[in-house]
């Protein structure tokens, strides 16, 4: 069963003839004869009386309303696709990491907001591996993620390198760590810590570092925002390992104290720690969304204004000159 068969056919009930139905469809009478013969042959049964005036047949009644809700349903459908390729959006829908959210999305939302003012732009704070997943359910059109090559490496999905950042450490200010200004990772090691619930890039990249050192990671408590992590590790005895972004809040809060992790700490049995080989700990943020999505105005809009203004504004935050100590 085609379309254009259903078409025809009501066509010819609206019109009452088929000389009228071609005309009312621009073809000749013998098109519009040839589909509806077409359709009444794949249904077995005959749908309309040839007579002076076309009337239907039991079957042809039964068959006009679907046929009119599914020709209904195609034009919305065709409205629908056409409103979305020309930037009539209903909404658009981001995730991201909790320190993008907090310190570097609301000055692009508001652009956005201000340049597609009908679309209702919804964030949501997730973790990456989380937000790639529902990325890749189609619940959301874009994530900003810590980069994870083994969830953005299908060949239909965009990545966009946003920034790197250094992974510090957090204390409380008068923490024994606190006497390195470069922590060693067998110190690192001697600490319990504060980490990120599962399916945060970052509980990933901190167990990966402590799995090739050789040393377990003595997590005793997981966090999933930055100002959490504060208010835990603000009390003296647990360690955390962030981000600087996530670090922004921290820089000046007097009771806490950041450093940096040292290079190296890979060791082989019968050798020194390599520190040549393992370069300083960073993360990566990237944008990932899907190609097609990319093709939608204001999808692509919000793309590439994250693109262009997120970057500056990691950069505007006077984060690695700031003291140590806060």
């Amino acid at each position: 069963m085609r379309l254009e068969q259903l078409q025809a056919f009501l066509a010819v009930v609206e019109t009452g003839s088929f000389q009228k139905a071609a005309q009312h469809c621009g073809v000749t009478q013998s098109a519009i004869s040839r589909q509806v013969q077409a359709l009444e042959a794949e249904l077995g049964t005959s749908l309309l009386h040839r007579t002076a005036h076309v009337k239907l047949t039991v079957a042809g009644d039964c068959l006009l309303p679907r046929a009119k809700r599914i020709c209904q349903e195609w034009h919305q459908a065709v409205k629908d696709v056409t409103d979305l390729m020309a930037g009539k959006q209903p909404e658009l829908c981001v995730a991201a990491i909790h320190s993008i959210c907090s310190s570097h999305l609301p000055p692009i939302l508001q652009r956005f907001c201000q340049d597609y003012p009908d679309v209702q732009l919804r964030v949501t704070a997730l973790g990456s591996d989380r937000s790639l997943k529902v990325l890749k359910d189609g619940l959301v059109d874009l994530a900003i993620v810590m980069n994870n090559r083994f969830l953005t490496t299908s060949p239909d999905m965009v990545v966009t390198v946003l920034y790197e950042e250094p992974i510090r450490v957090l204390m409380s200010a008068h923490h024994p760590l606190t006497q390195f200004d470069v922590v060693p990772w067998l110190e690192l090691a001697k600490y319990a810590q504060v980490v990120f619930k599962d399916g945060y890039g970052m509980q990933r990249i901190v167990q990966e570092q402590f799995d090739r050192r050789g040393v377990t990671l003595k997590a005793a408590l997981e966090l999933n925002t930055p100002d959490a992590f504060r208010g835990v590790v603000r009390q003296g005895e647990l360690i955390a390992l962030l981000p600087e972004t996530a670090l922004a809040e921290a820089y000046q809060d007097p009771t806490l104290a950041i450093r940096s992790i040292e290079s190296g700490g890979l060791v082989t049995p019968g050798t020194s720690p390599d520190v040549l080989s393992d370069p300083p700990l960073t993360r990566q943020v990237v944008m990932v969304t899907t190609r097609d999505r990319l093709q939608i105005p204001p999808i692509l809009h919000f793309y590439t204004l994250v693109a262009d203004l997120l970057p500056q504004q990691v950069n505007k935050l006077p984060l690695a000159s700031a003291s140590f100590d806060g």
